[in-house]
């Protein structure tokens, strides 16, 4: 995870220090951090988002009907002319929040623009974030539950995601408030004057967080200390078992917008006010129709033989005397009916207990440990973001914010630094129909880490002397290698080249051929060529089996590279441990393409095959291991967690139109294995079209496959 300056703030110093002496300085690095991330917001080298991948929802092949044909043709559409489209972004929240301050050629900086930020971040530094994956097992037959057994493995968190996890809490509470600092500036940023921000904690860490945010966003703007009941009560506590989590709600300006939401009323205020009931059985409670005690005076008439002060004019009498509306004491004074049930409930109050946590048979539930049910999401989102404003969360999780917004009319962003949270989220959107949105990652990734590291004025060469020296290359002189980006192996009478391609681009068709150029024609020409790349063009391996070249081979170079030599502290100590993988690759069978019809044609796409990226690659331990190693021998497929389809891909953006993905039982029946065959209706095109179809595994590894499909005779 990208820190910046964060790391140097919890220095050996501090370390005496109380917690409450260290945060006058942790809050002044965090601004720092935050100030320089501003200053850079119009720089060349300013963070940007990558688009993966444009998702228009479409999972159940049977949805043929005219209604839906049409409305899929409009959301076709959607996000061509300028229009919003909803975005979910994996990368670290810092990153993200700056590459959306900062804008680029299709949206416009949200700097100001964000009407409501919810954020669940982690707050529990002994949290278990690993992942268990539930494959089918090598015996098991296809299937409704996938006859045969089941494998279970379970995953470490990704490098990238330990080392983000142990900054956070590196120094216990200290160092997880460096963390936070900047992001709750960056969100002040971005929220608009009627904004709100809502900061969902426990007592691990909120009453420090509440400190930091009277400084980030003013003592006069805290507006509630929300107690949401989480948890029943706790048999085993040794005093008082805690059941509850706190939401801090803190305001932009001075005039948040705000809708009134309504909680039940409990029983005891029942019991006392709504005793009476009509004939009928409706309740209701009597009040009082005088004007006693009411400023202003009233209206001087007889009403049943008693002449009173009423609150109301004698026509408004008749009109209540008229619907039944009121009831007569003993003495036959007149009083007003107020129903049950045409009251909303109790104006909303800071303490939330009638919405309950997500328990084991929910349908909500999606696997993720954290999440939070959408009854909670929902009020939050009614009470401070007006229809069709924009809603953020940065610790997106399970994606509950964004799925209740989404029913809501409203527009999101949600971002996670987990791959798991992020294929959850992909899949419940997916699942529950959601408009088209964006799944985008952060640009320049590497180059933002090493900028952390090396400070910014590192250049791209830089890294790849750092990769090329990891690799166990020596570097080509200078007149050779103005870029600094080749070295060379050599021993045992072979010499290898060794390309190391910037981490600002894909690494793609027109690198293989140039480095193979140079293989055969630099200093007298090389045996073989090696190239590493940090990000590849989805279609890489389709490019690498084309060229069918023995003497070149295509490597990755460790994504949480970075991360590591921060934590190893330098190249020395690194050297020897970092393992170059192997690519994966997807292989599909031809693609069938019927005649036109009616202004449609039908696709059929079959999934030939899936070479999973080498394990050792993968935080897994050797029994786990040797677990995927049987499946991925047995049924390759069996490996992919989503699969989707652009049947007129432009080579820029995937425009995937149709999905299928593990645990969508609407097109086989089988939770555990996605369908290997789509056969969908598309627009019809003349002439050739290009169908695109990418995979994501179950450990988040992407591959594609495309191909020039002929127009049929």
């Amino acid at each position: 995870m990208i820190e910046l300056a964060i790391h140097s703030l919890i220095e050996a110093r501090f370390m005496a220090k109380s917690l409450l002496e260290q945060l006058p300085e942790i809050v002044a690095k965090g601004r720092q951090v935050a100030e320089k991330i501003l200053e850079n917001l119009e720089s060349q080298h300013r963070v940007g988002l990558q688009t993966r991948e444009w998702v228009l929802p479409a999972r159940d092949t049977a949805a043929t009907d005219w209604i839906t044909a049409n409305q899929r043709q409009g959301h076709l559409a959607a996000g061509q002319n300028g229009d919003w489209l909803n975005r979910l972004i994996y990368g670290d929240n810092l990153l993200a929040m700056a590459a959306l301050l900062a804008g680029d050629e299709t949206t416009p900086s949200l700097r100001g623009k964000i009407d409501l930020i919810y954020i669940d971040p982690p707050f529990d530094s002994k949290a278990d974030y690993r992942t268990k994956i539930t494959l089918p097992s090598p015996a098991g037959g296809r299937g409704a539950g996938g006859e045969g057994g089941l494998v279970e493995l379970e995953q470490k968190p990704t490098v990238i995601e330990q080392f983000a996890y142990s900054d956070t809490w590196a120094d216990g509470t200290a160092s997880y408030l460096a963390m936070i600092t900047p992001r709750l500036i960056l969100m002040r940023e971005l929220l608009a004057e009627t904004g709100s921000i809502y900061v969902h904690l426990d007592w691990h860490v909120g009453h420090y967080v509440k400190i930091v945010m009277d400084e980030v966003f003013g003592k006069n703007y805290f507006r509630n200390d929300i107690i949401w009941k989480s948890a029943p009560g706790h048999s085993d506590a040794g005093l008082m078992g805690i059941s509850h989590n706190n939401i801090m709600l803190y305001s932009k300006a001075n005039q948040p917008y705000w809708e009134q939401q309504y909680q039940p009323y409990d029983q005891d205020y029942l019991d006392s006010h709504y005793q009476k009931t009509d004939p009928d059985g409706r309740r209701f409670e009597d009040q009082d129709l005088t004007a006693a005690g009411l400023q202003g005076g009233g209206y001087d008439y007889e009403w049943n033989g008693l002449r009173k002060i009423w609150r109301c004019p004698i026509q408004t009498m008749q009109q209540h005397e008229a619907s039944g509306r009121i009831y007569y004491t003993r003495n036959g004074l007149a009083r007003y009916k107020r129903y049950l049930d045409e009251m909303d409930g109790a104006p909303l109050s800071d303490l939330w207990a009638d919405l309950p946590r997500l328990n084991s048979q929910s349908m909500e539930r999606t696997g993720y440990g954290t999440q939070k049910p959408e009854k909670l999401l929902d009020r939050i989102i009614r009470a401070s973001c007006p229809e069709n404003g924009l809603v953020a969360d940065f610790n997106g999780g399970s994606g509950t914010t964004a799925a209740v917004a989404e029913k809501l009319g409203r527009r999101w962003i949600t971002t996670d630094l987990g791959k798991p949270a992020c294929m959850i989220m992909r899949k419940r959107l997916i699942d529950q129909n959601a408009r088209p949105f964006l799944y985008q990652a952060i640009g320049d990734y590497q180059v933002e880490a090493a900028k952390a590291m090396l400070g910014r004025d590192f250049r791209v060469g830089d890294l790849s002397q750092i990769v090329l020296s990891l690799y166990g290359a020596l570097p080509l002189p200078a007149e050779e290698n103005p870029t600094r980006n080749l070295g060379q192996v050599t021993g045992y009478g072979s010499k290898t080249l060794v390309l190391a391609d910037s981490p600002n681009k894909l690494t793609g068709a027109a690198t293989l051929k140039k480095a193979i150029a140079q293989r055969d024609n630099l200093l007298g020409g090389w045996d073989r060529v090696v190239v590493l790349g940090w990000n590849f063009e989805p279609s890489i391996g389709e490019t690498i089996a084309a060229l069918n070249d023995s003497r070149l081979e295509v490597l990755v170079i460790p994504p949480d590279l970075m991360d590591r030599l921060k934590k190893k502290g330098g190249l020395e100590k690194l050297r020897g441990t970092v393992r170059f993988s192997s690519l994966q690759y997807l292989t599909i069978f031809p693609v069938g393409r019927s005649k036109p019809f009616a202004g449609q044609e039908t696709l059929k796409i079959h999934l030939k095959n899936y070479v999973l990226l080498s394990p050792e690659a993968i935080n897994l331990d050797e029994a786990n291991r040797s677990k995927l190693q049987a499946i991925a021998n047995a049924e390759p497929l069996a490996l992919i967690e989503y699969w989707a389809v652009d049947p007129d891909y432009d080579g820029k953006v995937f425009r995937s139109v149709w999905q299928d993905y593990r645990g969508n039982t609407d097109n086989d029946g089988d939770p555990l294995r996605v369908i290997t065959e789509a056969i969908f209706t598309t627009a019809a095109q003349s002439g050739p079209r290009r169908v695109c179809v990418r995979v994501v595994d179950v450990f988040g590894f992407e591959a594609e496959a495309s191909v020039i499909v002929e127009a049929a005779l």
